[in-house]
This record gives structure tokens, sequence and C-alpha cells, in this order.
């Protein structure tokens, strides 16, 4: 059963990586005998070259793109060096499941809300009496300047939670003493001896926002640039002409965007080989400051014996803050939004409230969101039945799916891999939308339920399966009854990323779907470039709403199963002689 499943896995996940790329490359060549076009050429690509524009969209891709993934990383570590091992990094690790957890449509229809020159942030300005007009705004701006900072704003919590199991594999509090008795400072510590064992360890993360950076669309549309917008946007827009002999034009776009993420990654990873293992010898240069050996001795011993965490002195501004308090903002301005019926400029509240955009978007709003449960529920119930059996058949039989290979919808750029494969759905004859939509949702649910449930699956213990199989269980009963209690937390916080992950998909339901399946993230898309700002705050809210629920519920059900099997009765002997001496009781 498990082998079958394994194999259903490979059929249905890693199988649509081929026509993918075919789908990429035969068009690009103007082949589609569907549509007439019967003789290869390079027509396409002379488009394509030269498209007015096309320079500076390439430009804002690579400055939004790399630029906030270098910024998310540069907080990250930022963040790690100044709270790690303190309590306010508790805090900091409690709070990170809620940022993770808003899609990045709501928070950037939020984020524009915020800081649009007629959003909060100026209507605030003006409350103290500054004159905003003229200023810079962060929305839609011509550098992308504010995608940027918006990207690297919502990919910094990722970063920081795939960082918790990276530094606790290197083992901090050691290094930390060991560098603390060779007379380097914390900083030194943190930045010659830590960073060389915590980059490589992040290095996918690390391309998966680059990627993610690169090749975004629905967040693009909403804060990013317009003329000319990012490679990734023109990109769509070539691909949406209603002419579908340009079809091969937007297939070298596809291609080149897929060049292009390629060559980044590329150069991000001999970037990393270049500054830690060829030019290493600012890692060895040693302690900047002498200090006194006695000195050294009692640093090393204090923080060898300090287990609790550490404490910080004097006030300061927290690193994080704006990680916190932009997603904390963004809900309150959606919320004020969605019941705001006049809402003048520089009033910093509406004059009138009202819930009529609520009743006229009712009917609609339960529509989409019984689609984006559904689809939601029925991919990532898939996904985890399908990661289960992977990782159970990699238990049993010690080989299973690579890392990278699992990765790799998370790498590869979305509206490349997804253009292929629509150009293959159109060779099978029927209207599937609804199958194509929940199996591209499969598609990039899978490989974040499996992350997050490699982790629990690695530190299970398997003697207890081998004590139970002892005990005269069965092997399903052995999974059923002694593993799936102990690692039912870890399932339902995983199915609750699955559900978060396919309520955020956007390009998967709209290519796959062909613009007849709407979910609350395509019309909260939709809707964001609308003028109505109500409209959109109510689609935006429940948009962000949704993944919350779900964790919440999620949460609900890991303590309500800890304490269900903490306080099930156990079963007594009912003689004290076997339990005080163990001998059979024979009659």
């Amino acid at each position: 059963m498990i082998r079958l499943l394994y194999l259903l896995t490979l059929l249905l996940w890693a199988l649509p990586f081929i026509p993918g790329v075919l789908g990429i490359l035969i068009p690009a060549f103007s082949w589609l005998p569907v549509l007439g076009m019967t003789t290869p050429s390079l027509q396409a690509f002379t488009t394509v070259l030269y498209w007015p524009g096309l320079s500076t969209a390439i430009g804002l891709t690579l400055l939004t793109g790399l630029g906030s993934t270098l910024l998310a990383v540069l907080f990250c570590f930022l963040i790690l060096k100044r709270y790690w091992g303190s309590r306010r990094w508790q805090l900091l690790e409690h709070s990170l499941s809620p940022m993770l957890a808003m899609p990045h449509v709501a928070f950037a229809i939020g984020f524009a809300f915020a800081f649009s020159p007629t959003g909060w942030l100026f209507r605030l300005l003006e409350f103290f009496g500054l004159n905003t007009y003229g200023w810079f705004s962060l929305t839609q701006d011509p550098y992308g300047l504010g995608l940027m900072l918006a990207l690297a704003v919502k990919e910094t919590p990722f970063l920081l939670l795939m960082s918790i199991a990276v530094l606790q594999q290197i083992q901090v509090s050691r290094l930390m003493a060991v560098s603390a008795g060779l007379g380097y400072s914390r900083h030194e510590s943190w930045l010659k001896v830590i960073l060389p064992q915590w980059l490589p360890g992040m290095r996918l993360p690390i391309f998966a926002v680059t990627a993610y950076g690169l090749s975004v669309v629905d967040v693009a549309l909403i804060l990013g640039p317009t003329r000319p917008p990012t490679l990734a946007v023109l990109v769509w827009q070539w691909f949406n002409e209603p002419d579908l002999t340009l079809l091969p034009r937007a297939a070298v776009g596809a291609l080149v965007l897929l060049s292009i993420a390629l060559l980044t990654l590329g150069m991000l990873r001999a970037s990393e080989w270049l500054g830690l293992r060829y030019c290493r010898h600012w890692q060895f240069s040693g302690p900047t400051k002498k200090q006194h050996p006695p000195r050294i001795h009692q640093h090393a011993k204090k923080i060898v014996r300090t287990s609790a965490p550490r404490r910080l002195t004097g006030f300061h501004l927290p690193l994080y803050l704006p990680f916190v308090a932009i997603p904390m903002i963004v809900i309150p301005v959606l919320m004020l939004w969605s019941v705001a019926q006049r809402w003048r400029f520089p009033d910093l509240l509406p004059s009138r409230y009202s819930a009529r955009f609520w009743q006229q978007e009712s009917a609609s709003l339960i529509e989409l969101a019984t689609n984006s449960i559904t689809l939601a529920l029925i991919s990532s119930l898939a996904a985890l039945i399908l990661a289960i059996a992977c990782l159970e058949y990699r238990q049993k039989y010690q080989r299973g799916l690579p890392g990278w290979f699992i990765a790799l919808p998370m790498v590869i750029p979305q509206l490349s891999l997804l253009f292929g494969i629509q150009i293959t759905t159109y060779w099978i004859p029927g209207q599937w939308y609804w199958f194509w939509v929940c199996w591209g949702h499969l598609l990039f649910v899978f490989p974040y339920l499996y992350l997050a449930l490699d982790g629990p699956w690695r530190h299970y213990d398997s003697r207890l399966d081998q004590t139970a199989r002892s005990l005269g269980l069965n092997g399903w009963q052995t999974w059923w009854q002694v593993k799936c209690p102990l690692l039912l937390p870890a399932i339902w916080l995983g199915l609750a990323v699955g559900i978060s992950v396919s309520l955020a998909q956007y390009l998967p339901t709209q290519m796959l779907g062909a613009g007849r399946i709407s979910t609350m993230t395509t019309e909260a898309v939709a809707l964001a470039s609308g003028q109505d700002r109500r409209v959109s705050a109510v689609y935006g809210l429940i948009q962000g709403v949704l993944p919350l629920i779900f964790f919440s519920l999620a949460m609900a059900a890991s303590r309500f199963s800890a304490r269900f099997r903490r306080t099930k009765p156990q079963q007594r002997r009912e003689s004290t002689d076997d339990i005080i001496c163990g001998k059979p009781h024979y009659k």
C-alpha cells in the first residue's frame, strides 16, 4: 500500500515537471499544430527581443526580487543576532505563525491602503499638520521600492521560522561559548562563526524567497510599477491576450523569466561559495580586539553555565517591530475600509459607517469562500495522504524523495511552470477545469506540507514501533494506536499550512481554470485594481481571515488531541501481586 501511494505521488506530483518544461519550449519555437502553426520559427524570440521596455522590466524584476531577498536575509540575520536565546525571542517565535498565515494578497491590499498617497499613514501625517502633497508613495511607484519593501517584510518571518531548525542543529550556545573562549565578542561570533554555518542551512529557503520575488504576479499587480511593469506581470499580460496566435511570445517571455531566475539562483550560490569557501581569510582573522585572558575565561564560563533565556538590558526599539506592526496595521485598516460609508482624505477616521457593502457582496462572498475552502480541503487532504505515504516509505525502505526535488515547485517560477502545464492540458479533450485547478493546488501544497511534517517524522523514536510490534500489534495497529497519536499535533499544523498555501494560490487557479473558477484570492486581486476600496477591503479581509481560522482550528485540535491522550484512563491490572512481584497468576 505504501509503495503504491509512493508511486501515485510520483505520478501526480513529479510527472508534471516534464510537460511543464516541454510546454514552454515547444510553443516558444512557434510550433502549435492545434492553432495551425506547424512551421517552427524564431519569430517569437525576435518579437520579445525588440519589445519596448523589456530591459526596464527585467531591471525592475531584478531590483524587486533580488533586493527584497537581500533585505529579508539581512533583517532575519540582524533579528537572530540580537534576540536569539533571549526572552523576547520566545515572544517573537509565538508571533511568527499569525504573520505567516496572512496571505500575500490580503497583505498587499492592506499595505496599499496604509501607504498609498491617500492611505492611513498620510492621513496621520496630515493630522499632525504636515502637508504631504507630492510626497513619494510606496504604492505602484516607478522604481518598485514599495513592492520590494512589502516582499521583504512579508518574507522575513518565513526566513525566521526556517532559521529555528538550522540554529538548533548547529547548537548556537556551544559555538558562542567556544568563540567567547577564543576572545571573540558576540558580534564577531555571529559574523565569523555562526553565519558561515547558518547560511548554507538556509540556502533552500533563500532560493524559494528569491524565486517568488522574481516571479510574483498577484502582489506586483497591486503594489508594483505599471509602465513598464515587472517581467512576470508583462508575461502575464501577454498570456491574457485574446489572440491565441500570440502564445509563442508569452512562451518566450516565460522562458526568459525562467532563465533569469536560474541565473540569479546560480549567482547567489556562487556568491555563497566565494564568500564562505574561497575567500575565507575574514573568518580566520581572529578577534579584532584582544581581551585579557581571565576575562575571556569568565565570559565563556558564564555562557556555558547560563541555560535560562538571556535578558536584554536597557531600553531599545525592537528590530522586529516593523514585521509585527505592519501586519497588525493591515487588518484594522481593512476593517475600517470595509465599513466606511464616507471617508474623505484628510480625515483620520470615516465620518459615516455602513454595512451596506457586506450585505451587497454576501452572496458572492459565500460562493467564493465555498469554492476556496473546497479546493483547499481537497488538495490539502490529498497532499497530506501523499506526504505521509512518502515519509513512511522513507522510514521503511531508507530511501525517498531528495530534498532538492521536493523544493522544485518552490524554486521554479510559478508562471513558467504553469504555462507549460496549461499548454499540455490543451491536448486533453474535455473541460476538466476543477480537476486541473485542484491538481495545480496539490502541486504547490505538497512541498510545504512535506517539509512541515519532515521534522516530526525524523524525530519520532522508531523503537516505539518495535515495542508495539513485539506486543502483538500489526503494522496498521501500530501506526494508528501508537504513532498517529504522537504525531497528531504536527499533522494538524501541517494540514493548516497546506490549507493556507492553497487559499493563497492565484496563478494555478487562473491559468488551469481558464478563468472559469473563481476563488477569494482571484476576486480580491481583480477588485484591488478597481476604484471602490470598500469592496476591495471586504474581499481582502475575508481572504486574510480564512487562513487564521484554519490555523486556530488546528491549534485547538492539537491541544484537544493532546489533552484527550493524557486524560485517557490507563488500564491497570486488578491483582496487586502482579504489579509488585510480576509473577504469573495461575489458577
